[in-house]
C-alpha cells in the first residue's frame, strides 16, 4: 500500500462518553487510501468514509469508535498491533465495554492471507500452470486447512466481545465478492488465469461459509456481503465495481473496497442492524 496516495487527512469521531457502536476489523472495514484518512493512526489507513463511519449515522447509536486496522489478524484483537507511520493501534477489544451497544466485526481474511493470494496469482506466468497448485497438493488444500484453522479463532473474538460487552448486539460480517461469481474472470485487466479463477471463488465462498458458521454457533448475527456484491467485482466497469483490482482505477487499495463499495456496504450493515436493533 503507498502512502503517497493518501492526498487528504480528516477526522473520525473518536471514544465518546457512551459509546455504544464499536467497529473491529481488517483493511475490509478500514478503508485503505479511501479518502479522507482518518491518521489515527496513519498506519492503518482507516477512511472517514468506510462502511462504519457511514453506518454510524444510520442506526440507533449516540457513541462510536472505529478501531479497524489494515493488515490486522485475530491476533489483534487482543494485542496492539504495529503499524507504521503511527503506530501501535490499540488491541482492538480495549474498545469494547458495558455500554456497548452494538458490535460489528470482520475479520478472518488477513490470517488465511487472501489478498496476498490474489496478488500472487495475478502474477503467474500466462503460459504457466496458475497458482493453484500451491495451495492445492499432495492430498491437501492449504487454503481450506488455514480456513479451518481460522474458526476456533474467530470464536474465541466473539466470546470475549460477548463477555465484555453482554447486552450488545454482535454482527459478524462476511468478504464481498472479489473475483466474479461466474465465468473465468478478466484476463488480462485482472491478470488472474481462468484456470485458477474457479478455485479463487471457492476459498471466498468457503472463508464466507465459515464466518457464517461461526457466527449461527456463537449465537451471534452473520451479514453476507458476497452475495449482494454479485456483479460488483474487480472484473465490473469503473462505475459499477465495489472493489478494485491489482491496479486500482479509483483511489483505495488493489484488491480492496474502494467508495463506491464502502457505500454500498453500509447500506447493507446499516439494514442488517437496524432489523435487530430497534430502540
Amino acid at each position: 500500500m503507498v502512502l503517497a496516495a493518501i492526498v487528504a487527512i480528516g477526522g473520525l469521531t473518536g471514544c465518546e462518553p457512551g459509546t455504544n457502536y464499536i467497529a473491529l476489523g481488517d483493511s475490509y472495514t478500514a478503508g485503505p487510501l479511501i479518502l479522507d484518512q482518518t491518521g489515527d493512526p496513519l498506519g492503518c489507513l482507516r477512511s472517514d468514509h468506510n462502511y462504519p463511519a457511514l453506518t454510524k449515522p444510520r442506526i440507533r447509536v449516540t457513541g462510536f469508535r472505529d478501531m479497524s486496522c489494515s493488515g490486522a489478524q485475530t491476533r489483534d484483537m487482543w494485542n496492539p498491533q504495529g503499524v507504521d507511520p503511527g503506530g501501535p493501534n490499540p488491541a482492538q477489544l480495549s474498545a469494547v465495554d458495558g455500554a456497548a451497544k452494538v458490535v460489528t466485526l470482520q475479520i478472518g481474511g488477513n490470517d488465511i492471507g487472501f489478498s496476498d493470494i490474489i496478488k500472487t496469482c495475478a502474477l503467474q506466468n500466462p503460459f504457466g500452470s496458475g497458482c493453484t497448485s500451491d495451495y492445492v497438493h499432495d492430498g491437501r488444500d492449504e487454503l481450506s486447512e488455514k480456513i479451518a484453522a481460522t474458526a476456533p479463532k474467530i470464536d474465541a473474538v466473539v466470546a470475549e466481545i460477548k463477555r465484555k460487552a453482554p447486552q450488545a448486539n454482535v454482527f459478524l460480517i462476511g468478504y464481498p465478492t472479489l473475483v466474479p461469481q461466474s465465468g473465468n474472470g478478466c484476463y488480462p485487466l485482472v491478470p488472474v488465469l481462468a484456470k485458477d479463477v474457479p478455485y479463487l471463488r471457492a476459498k471466498t465462498v468457503e472463508l464466507n461459509g465459515m464466518i457464517a458458521a461461526r457466527a449461527a454457533a456463537a449465537g451471534v448475527n452473520y451479514i453476507d456481503l458476497y452475495g449482494p456484491s454479485a456483479g460488483h467485482d474487480f472484473c465490473a466497469s469503473t462505475s459499477n465495481k465495489w472493489v478494485e483490482g491489482i491496479i486500482p482505477t479509483s483511489v483505495a487499495a488493489p484488491v480492496h473496497p474502494n467508495a463506491k463499495g464502502m457505500e454500498n456496504f453500509a447500506t447493507i450493515v446499516s439494514a442488517a442492524i437496524n432489523a435487530k436493533v430497534t430502540e
